[in-house]
């Protein structure tokens, strides 16, 4: 099997658009400790924390709120390059880093193109909640 290739041109355009989507969501992402709740359709509630913040770089955290078991909700940690304006996730479902490849089969079971297909879910994620957000709703949490 050939080695897989990360297709950058690709995820770099994800990336860019990601971060769009975030500063659309983050009126102040320079404030280390800060939360921020929002309500979208169907009463699905998600919230992003700053991690932490300096003056090229931002980490937010983003995950699924609601009942049910923790391994259901998504749960993301997205590095924000702001001087590049890109956002990049780098650790899902609290697995860790994510490598820009991986050989296949190995033993957490990730697939080759785990960083592009967790960008993507992002992507995914933050239209839907742009989409379907409740501007009423949307709150800082102390």
């Amino acid at each position: 099997m050939k080695k897989y290739v990360p297709q950058l041109a690709s995820l770099q355009a994800v990336c860019s658009a990601n971060y769009a989507r975030l500063m659309t969501l983050l009126p102040d992402c320079d404030t280390d400790d800060l939360s921020y709740r929002f309500v979208v359709k169907a009463g699905t509630e998600y919230a992003i924390t700053i991690l932490e913040s300096a003056p090229y770089t931002s980490t937010v955290k983003m995950e699924q709120l609601g009942d049910g078991p923790a391994y259901l909700h998504p749960v993301m940690e997205v590095r924000l390059y702001h001087d590049a304006n890109m956002a990049e996730v780098t650790s899902s479902q609290h697995a860790g880093a994510i490598a820009p490849s991986y050989d296949y089969p190995n033993p957490d079971m990730r697939h080759r193109d785990e960083k592009e297909r967790v960008n993507s879910f992002l992507a995914e994620w933050l239209v839907y909640c742009l989409k379907h957000r409740d501007k009423m709703s949307e709150s800082p949490m102390a």
